[in-house]
């Protein structure tokens, strides 16, 4: 399965709903919701009321990242506040195995992330309790950056151990994608895509087509 998951972090937020609602006439299938505390990352995003107000108009799997301290404390308010997927970081939970397990006994899709300087090795021992695996291409907690090159050989590492071990684990990217760079990544091995700026500033039904029609290739292939 390849997707396009727009994040709702480069929206306008006095027009949200409509937004959401463009997305999914679009073609849209996954919305990415960025959760951050000001503590784990510098910035500070929103939470619990955002999701469950666009969760009332939107039918998309909501694929929540949390950037946040021991994310342990509030899975079963992201469940009942409507996530479909949620997403913690190796590095900011002590208690990875259980949490990742409660995730998934919560009816959502278990996911881990790394930081681009964790080594993406850190990520393997958790392989088989993931549904996805968010490698973060830009330093963690802030939009608009430039992707960082180096990470390339990340994707390139995780799907091939995933493929080694025959998983059915989506690899994810977030952070700088854009129409530039987007076939490197799903040629390094990505299937999902986190994309900002490259899909809200300007025409956003244009360029969701753009992206979408873009991944079609990889999908029939």
């Amino acid at each position: 399965m390849y997707a396009l998951a727009p994040s709702i972090l480069a929206a306008d937020f006095a027009r949200l709903g409509e937004q959401v609602e463009q997305i999914e006439s679009a073609g849209g299938n996954m919305l990415h919701i960025d959760v951050m505390d000001g503590v784990f990352v510098p910035s500070i995003s929103f939470g619990f009321p955002i999701i469950r107000s666009i969760r009332k108009k939107s039918k998309m799997f909501f694929d929540v990242h949390l950037m946040i301290t021991a994310p342990e404390r509030y899975v079963e308010e992201f469940a009942e506040a409507g996530a479909d997927g949620l997403t913690i970081h190796v590095e900011a939970c002590q208690c990875m195995v259980d949490t990742l397990e409660k995730i998934r006994s919560l009816g959502m899709q278990p996911g881990v992330s790394l930081h681009p300087q964790t080594p993406v090795s850190a990520v393997y021992p958790y392989l088989d309790k993931v549904d996805r695996v968010l490698v973060m291409t830009v330093n963690t907690g802030f939009g608009g950056q430039q992707y960082i090159e180096g990470c390339t050989k990340k994707i390139t590492m995780l799907r091939d151990e995933i493929k080694r071990r025959n998983l059915p684990v989506d690899v994810e990217v977030d952070g700088g994608v854009n129409r530039d760079n987007m076939d490197k990544i799903l040629e390094a091995g990505a299937n999902i895509l986190v994309s900002g700026s490259s899909v809200f500033k300007g025409d956003l039904a244009a360029n969701m087509h753009y992206f979408l029609d873009g991944m079609k290739k990889y999908e029939e292939a």
